[in-house]
């Protein structure tokens, strides 16, 4: 089966016409070009300094390292939320977790006796909500999930929330039994590894060999370097022989399981030298939030965001700002790198917009196409980034919001209505709170902050009734169904 130019999916002259105009005037591709293949790859808990090429002084990330050479780096990129489920649902919707009231991981955690009281959001991606990969897929791309997905209710709200319910033609998340990244004799990876990430490449390489007639979409999610920390053996050994105790990042387990995701990345690439289809397709990299660096209030040892502060589940920039890169072969220029803010809700747009496909005026996206970043990384996309977890996490903080405007970023904590500023120009590490030194600049914020929330219809906490001091951090056990 051939690749079908993209003006041929619109057979009426009239409806070709126009949509010819659209993507030209888009600045996307002549109408001989073919559509180019897309592949998002989604790390899990991996912060922004987790890659060499990101500045850690200990992980070994060679694949992803050539990725950012040769495309743009983005160092200004943040996750949609301090944890995973919203983050996904943000990238499979375009639309922020404040507006789809999918807020924290799935299921979540409940605190029955701290100050306040979560809201009763919503457990699940929505059948109602339209997924990238819906709309690839209408558009006449092969869609393909790899990994973990994280989005499916549980019980009786499991139903129509699976990748295959919400536009994907495969899906693979781990074999049945699989605990951690060990797997069992029976479902072990083609070169015979134990490891779960290698068996998830596996099937993604597989995804592409099966795909390469008809342009695809391949979003692969994987779960490293998330908890439980277990590397393959033969990785952990050599990090285990190159650990400086003093450096920032000293956990050869985690720098094992970085590197397992730096091999995984490279087999993509490989694939598609393989195939021939590397000239045509786009690889996008990034986290779903940052990396874990504490629970219930101590530091865990896993890894370190510095200099961001804190990490997963926190409030801070640690929690979600996270390592981006983009690489478009004929679009994206080697070597660029971006300061220009960018957050998850910005894929969908994109993804769009490289595929021809025309947005309707009334989507409703919260996030903005980065095709023009990706042509000139020096453009302003001249807007504010926003954030909402009215949640607890054993990681992080109370419930929060956030805002990003320019250098200053302004964070207002829903337990006692304290607001913080910092300007991340001049203080990365957000260790000056410049709230009292800059009222007017606070206020502007603050407004802004509120005026979003009314604007998406945010959930927001509430007093606790059964709140006591003495057992707040408590959480309550999950009943099983």
């Amino acid at each position: 089966m051939k690749r079908i130019p993209v003006t041929q999916y619109f057979p009426h002259p009239l409806c070709n016409t126009i949509f010819v105009l659209l993507t030209l005037f888009a600045g996307n591709y002549s109408a001989a070009d073919h559509r180019p293949n897309i592949i998002l790859l989604l790390a899990d808990d991996l912060g922004w300094t987790g890659l060499s090429s990101f500045g850690s002084d200990l992980y070994e990330t060679p694949n992803l390292d050539a990725l950012t050479a040769q495309g743009v780096k983005f160092t200004n990129a943040y996750a949609a939320c301090t944890v995973c489920s919203p983050t996904r649902a943000s990238i499979m919707t375009g639309k922020t977790p404040a507006r789809l009231h999918l807020t924290d991981f799935i299921a979540g955690q409940n605190r029955p006796y701290a100050k306040l009281q979560i809201p009763d959001w919503t457990k699940r991606l929505e059948g109602s909500h339209v997924t990238i990969a819906e709309t690839l897929k209408a558009a006449g791309y092969r869609t393909g999930h790899v990994g973990k997905w994280h989005l499916s209710g549980s019980g009786d709200q499991a139903a129509g929330t699976q990748p295959t319910d919400q536009g994907f033609d495969f899906s693979f998340e781990r074999p049945p039994g699989t605990k951690g990244y060990v797997l069992k004799k029976n479902s072990l990876s083609a070169s015979g590894s134990n490891y779960l990430t290698d068996l998830l490449t596996d099937k993604a390489c597989e995804f592409i060999d099966q795909s390469k007639a008809d342009p695809f979409f391949l979003y692969f999610a994987y779960n490293v370097p998330h908890t439980p920390i277990q590397g393959r053996d033969d990785l952990v050994k050599h990090f285990e022989q190159k650990v400086n105790p003093s450096a920032t990042h000293n956990n050869p387990t985690y720098a094992a399981m970085v590197a397992s995701l730096d091999e995984s990345v490279g087999r993509i690439v490989a694939e598609l030298d393989r195939q021939k289809l590397s000239s045509n397709t786009v690889i996008v990299f990034i986290s779903d939030n940052g990396g874990l660096t504490q629970r219930n209030g101590k530091h865990d040892g896993f890894t370190e965001n510095l200099p961001l502060r804190r990490g997963k589940g926190s409030a801070y920039e640690g929690g979600v700002r996270v390592p981006a890169i983009v690489s478009w072969p004929g679009v994206t220029l080697a070597g660029t790198v971006c300061d220009e803010p960018i957050i998850t809700t910005d894929l969908f747009p994109t993804f769009q917009q490289m595929a021809g496909v025309a947005t309707p005026a009334d989507k409703g996206f919260d996030g903005v196409s980065l095709v023009p970043l990706l042509r000139d990384a020096s453009k302003s996309l001249d807007r504010d980034l926003f954030w909402h977890y009215p949640h607890y996490h054993a990681g992080g903080d109370s419930p929060y919001s956030a805002i990003r405007s320019g250098d200053h970023r302004l964070i207002e904590f829903h337990e006692d209505n304290s607001v913080r500023l910092y300007n991340l120009e001049n203080d990365i590490g957000e260790q000056q709170d410049l709230s009292s030194a800059l009222p007017v600049k606070t206020m502007k914020l603050r407004s802004k902050l509120h005026e979003w929330r009314t604007a998406v219809q945010a959930q927001m906490p509430s007093p606790n009734p059964n709140f006591d001091p003495t057992r707040g951090s408590e959480v309550a056990r999950r009943k099983k169904n």
